[in-house]
C-alpha cells in the first residue's frame, strides 16, 4: 500500500489540534487515543511527540487513568482565581455601565479600562488592573466607542471633500 500524504501537513496538524481543543468530548477522546498508544507499547514521550503535547502531559494522563479510571480523564472543574464580584455585584455593575461615569460619581465622559478600574475600587472595594477591566467589558458585551475629534471652526464642505468614505446617497463619479 502506498503512503498517503496530506498537503500542507504542518498547517493541517495545527488545525486538527485546534479542533481537538474546541470541545470537552474531543479532548477526552484525544486522551483516550494517547492512552491506547501507551498500552500498545509506545512511550509517553513518543505519544507526546506524535500528538504535539508535552511529555509530562501524557504522563499526567497515564497517572490520572491509573488512579481514577476512565472518569479521571474527563474534564473536571478547573481551579482558578474566584471571581472578584458576586452575582449581585455583577448585575449592579452592568447597570452602572449603562449610565455615564459622571452619573456614578467618576469625573469622566466615557467608560474605559482606567475609569472602570477606579469605579470598581471606589464602589466595590475591588482592585482590578486596566487590562482585566477591558476583559470585563468584552465579557459583558460592551465595546469602547470614542467620539471622533472635530475641529471647532471646520468648514463641513471642506471636511467632506477630504473624507475617505463617500457620503451616503447615490453614487457619483469624479
Amino acid at each position: 500500500m502506498r503512503k498517503l500524504q496530506i498537503e500542507d501537513a504542518e498547517v493541517m496538524r495545527i488545525a486538527l489540534q485546534q479542533e481537538i481543543a474546541r470541545s470537552e468530548e474531543s479532548r477526552y477522546d484525544h486522551r483516550l487515543h494517547g492512552l491506547l498508544l501507551v498500552t500498545a507499547g509506545q512511550s509517553c514521550r513518543q505519544v507526546a511527540e506524535l500528538f504535539g503535547e508535552n511529555g509530562t502531559t501524557v504522563q499526567r494522563w497515564v497517572r490520572r487513568f491509573e488512579q481514577g479510571g476512565l472518569q479521571a480523564l474527563r474534564e473536571g472543574e478547573r481551579c482558578g482565581r474566584p471571581s472578584a464580584l458576586d452575582a449581585g455585584q455583577w448585575r449592579k455593575l452592568q447597570g452602572d455601565l449603562r449610565k455615564t461615569p459622571r452619573d456614578v460619581g467618576i469625573p469622566a465622559t466615557l467608560w474605559d479600562g482606567p475609569v472602570l478600574s477606579e469605579h470598581l475600587r471606589r464602589h466595590y472595594g475591588v482592585h482590578l488592573g486596566i487590562r482585566q477591566c477591558q476583559r470585563l467589558f468584552r465579557r459583558m458585551g460592551f465595546r469602547l466607542r470614542k467620539p471622533r475629534p472635530q475641529v471647532a471652526q471646520a468648514d463641513p464642505l471642506k471636511v467632506a471633500e477630504v473624507k475617505k468614505t463617500p457620503p451616503p446617497g447615490p453614487l457619483r463619479r469624479r
